[in-house]
């Protein structure tokens, strides 16, 4: 009987720098989406194929990156790669959209809605959320495995995550008494950290290895990450950021810095970036590049 589990595995892959390791992984995400679309004729699909492009592909990486760490065939693991990109897309779509955050730029061009229009907007965000499964189901690996990444991507993104995140944080726009830290920590798990979490557990999903140490990666950088995005919302500016800045304290919204002060939540970060590199020691230098990712998403400007 063939051991599908040796099928899709390979022997120890180099391990990548990180801006190196991102790009391709952009690359990868980019390319099997736009074959997925090709021979595509419509606004939708183009506006689906915009959508995914230009981005910093983190999610994308993490998947890749993790599925190396546990020696899967890179090529087995682009279809998660590439779906991850799509949900994450989709959720960027929707939340531009005016009944949402109402926002005209994204990585620094125009939103989905402001190229084309709101009905067309809409239309890509459910296709890609469609194209992901569709992704995700070209992913090779065991039967078993396949249907664990299946299901922790619908709950990932669905409303115990990603989508129950963003309604709550809707939700607490119009609250009359503002989120404490914990209630800002928990929506944020759910609106930001679920996605990323799921990425950084592609590699032993896929492997059906121990899950643990990225899952304690995962949740760290995902808070972290959250951290930051608040931190460049309060500090940065729209040229460097590629979107509009200062719209949550203009909303009286309470975030990561309205509730820790700015100093605390860089701290807060740091210890959570801290937290996540810890939590790789098993695989040692192997995990270098997720260490760099880490450091990476506290650092960035945009």
């Amino acid at each position: 009987m063939v051991d599908l589990a040796k099928t899709y595995r390979v022997a120890a892959l180099e391990r990548r720098p990180l801006a190196e390791a991102m790009t391709h992984a952009s690359r990868v995400a980019e390319a099997r989406i736009g074959f997925a679309l090709s021979g595509l004729d419509s606004d939708v699909a183009a506006a689906m194929q915009y959508a995914v492009s230009g981005g910093k592909a983190l999610r994308a990486f993490l998947a890749l990156e993790t599925a190396r760490l546990h020696e899967i065939n890179p090529v087995a693991a682009a279809g998660a790669a590439a779906a991850i990109e799509c949900i994450h897309a989709y959720s960027l779509v929707h939340d531009d959209l005016p009944c949402m955050d109402d926002d005209d730029l994204r990585r620094g061009q125009p939103t989905v809605h402001k190229k084309w229009d709101e009905a067309t907007a809409v239309l890509a965000g459910d296709g890609l959320q469609a194209l992901a499964f569709e992704l995700l189901v070209q992913a090779e690996c065991q039967p078993r495995a396949k249907l664990n990444l299946l299901m922790s991507l619908s709950n990932a993104s669905g409303v115990r995550g990603m989508v129950g995140g963003q309604a709550a944080d809707v939700a607490a726009e119009t609250a009359e008494t503002p989120l404490n830290l914990e209630q800002v920590m928990d929506l944020q798990a759910a609106k930001t950290g679920a996605l990323i979490s799921w990425a950084a557990l592609v590699g032993p999903r896929m492997a059906e290895a121990e899950r643990e140490p990225l899952s304690i990666y995962g949740r760290s950088l995902g808070l972290a990450f959250q951290i930051a995005d608040d931190v460049l919302d309060a500090t940065g500016d729209v040229a460097t950021v590629g979107k509009a800045v200062g719209k949550d304290a203009a909303a009286g919204k309470a975030t990561f810095v309205s509730l820790l002060g700015l100093d605390g939540a860089k701290s807060r970060a740091a210890s959570l970036v801290e937290e996540a590199c810890d939590a790789l020691s098993p695989y040692g230098e192997d995990a270098d590049t997720l260490k760099e990712a880490a450091q990476f998403v506290i650092a960035r400007t945009h």
